[in-house]
C-alpha cells in the first residue's frame, strides 16, 4: 500500500506548480458563472456560491456572475454577455439540464454553440452514476465551444454541480481554454 503512495509522490514537487508539458494550456482562467433558475437570486444562490468558492480554491477567478430565468432568451443573452466579456475564458452555466418544462438550458445554448464537447456530458454521467445509479441517465449536461469560449452545462443541485466543476472542469480548463484560443493572434 505505501509503495502504491510512493508511486505518486513525485508528481507537483517542482516547486514550479507549472504544467510544462502542455504547452497550450492557458496561465490564468477567468470564469463566468450563470445560474438558472426562476426562484434564486444573485443575493440568495448556494450553488453558484458553491461554484465560485471552488473556482477560487483551485486558484482561478470568478470574472462575472449571473442570475438568468428558465427562459431561452434569457439564458442565451446571459452566456452571450459572458462570452462576449474579454475577461471571462469559460462559463459555467448551472441548472436547467433536466427534463422538466422548464428545463431549456441546452435549447438556449444549442444555437451559440459553434463545435459540441460530447466528451463532457458522457464523462459526467459516468461520475454521477457512481453517486446516484441510473437516475444519471436522465441528465442533459453537455459542453460546447460559443465563440471560442468553452461553456459547459452543469444541473442545477449544488451536489450535481460541483461533481462536474470539481472532477471534470477545473481538471481540464487551463488546457480547454488554451486549445479554444490557440489559433488567435
Amino acid at each position: 500500500m505505501g509503495h502504491h503512495e510512493g508511486d505518486h509522490s513525485h508528481e507537483g514537487t517542482d516547486g514550479q506548480g507549472q504544467h510544462g508539458h502542455h504547452a497550450s494550456d492557458a496561465e490564468t482562467v477567468g470564469f463566468g458563472i450563470l445560474t438558472v433558475s426562476s426562484t434564486r437570486t444573485r443575493h440568495e444562490d448556494p450553488t453558484g456560491d458553491a461554484l465560485a468558492d471552488a473556482v477560487e480554491d483551485a486558484g482561478m477567478t470568478v470574472e462575472s456572475r449571473a442570475v438568468a430565468t428558465d427562459e431561452i432568451d434569457a439564458i442565451r443573452s446571459a452566456v452571450e454577455s459572458m462570452v462576449e466579456d474579454d475577461a471571462v475564458d469559460l462559463v459555467v452555466t448551472t441548472g436547467g439540464t433536466g427534463l422538466t418544462r422548464d428545463d431549456v438550458t441546452l435549447q438556449a445554448l444549442d444555437p451559440l454553440f459553434t463545435r459540441q464537447i460530447p466528451g463532457f456530458g458522457e464523462l459526467f454521467r459516468l461520475c454521477s452514476y457512481e453517486d446516484i445509479g441510473p437516475r444519471a441517465i436522465l441528465s442533459r449536461a453537455s459542453a460546447g465551444l460559443a465563440d471560442d469560449v468553452p461553456v459547459f452545462c452543469v444541473p442545477g443541485s449544488e451536489a450535481g454541480a460541483t461533481l462536474g466543476l470539481e472532477e471534470l472542469i477545473l481538471p481540464t480548463a487551463a488546457h480547454a481554454v488554451g486549445l479554444a484560443t490557440e489559433h488567435r493572434d
